[in-house]
């Protein structure tokens, strides 16, 4: 009797879930059917599977923009590394070029000078060393007595004189400057003056004022700022003409006997870095 109850109670539970497949399969198919208007409960169930598909997939689709978001940071920051790259590459190329450009135009002005000058009359050379403790003082250039490099040989740039040759090896020579401390580093000097020329001596560099003090002008000719002073070619070092640079400025002492000058060379003696070695011709060479 009791296993006979079990069996009808199975039937009509099986029943029961065949009739709800039947029933589900009926409001999908009324669903699906977009042509037919939906009744109150099935838009009832419609929307709440609707909400309950939103909640669920809240958390994903969060999750999801999260991940987005990284990685578009992500490849913001790379192309911002590429970009930052490429921003420090062009710096170099660009302070590449401006130090190309530089020395361009130390090297085409060094060629105008060689054109004023005769072929056997000069030696090119380019400073190879400076000595930080001694900047103002001396540089060492490339060339030396196998080049035919004297001691005393005068020495320029295409802007004007910057020394002489002080000590010659084989291969390398050292140069010393006009702003030297050298006290014995004395230039008779000329200024010209209307096509007239007032003398003086070379005697002293003012680092201060990066003026060049020619003292013992005797003469009262006025002297006016910006004349040219050039070596005056007694000594017989320095040849005669070469451009020291021009007036600055001018002053009398309390005598009105003799004039001080200071002379602004258009040299820069921070950045020598090719000059030019005028050799002595001897009068049988240029014969």
């Amino acid at each position: 009797m009791f296993n006979k109850r079990n069996k009808i109670e199975k039937k009509y539970i099986l029943l029961g879930v065949v009739i709800g497949i039947v029933v589900l399969l009926v409001i999908v198919s009324s669903i699906v059917n977009s042509k037919r208007e939906l009744s109150p409960v099935e838009m009832a169930i419609k929307d709440t599977v609707l909400l309950v598909e939103k909640v669920a997939y809240a958390p994903i689709r969060f999750v999801k923009d999260k991940v987005d978001e990284i990685t578009k940071l992500h490849n913001i920051y790379e192309e911002y590394q590429i970009l930052e790259n490429k921003i420090g590459e062009t710096d170099s190329i660009k302070a590449k070029n401006l130090e190309l450009a530089d020395e361009v135009d130390k090297l085409s002005k060094m060629l105008e000078l060689n054109q004023t000058l005769s072929k056997d009359s000069y030696l090119n050379a380019t400073v190879i060393n400076r000595n930080l403790g001694y900047w103002y003082n001396t540089v060492t250039i490339d060339k030396g007595s196998k080049n035919g490099v004297e001691v005393d040989m005068p020495v320029v740039v295409s802007e004007g004189l910057i020394g002489k040759v002080s000590k010659v090896t084989n291969f390398n020579s050292t140069v010393k400057l006009l702003t030297s401390d050298d006290v014995n580093n004395k230039i008779s000097v000329k200024i010209n003056v209307d096509g007239k020329n007032v003398y003086g001596l070379l005697s002293g560099y003012n680092k201060e004022t990066g003026n060049f003090i020619v003292e013992g002008i005797a003469d009262n000719t006025e002297i006016k700022k910006g004349s040219y002073v050039m070596t005056t070619g007694m000594g017989d070092i320095f040849p005669s003409g070469i451009l020291v640079g021009k007036v600055a400025s001018i002053t009398t002492d309390n005598f009105d006997l003799a004039k001080t000058v200071e002379v602004k060379s258009d040299v820069n003696f921070d950045d020598i870095r090719y000059v030019t070695i005028l050799k002595r011709i001897d009068d049988n060479d240029s014969n």
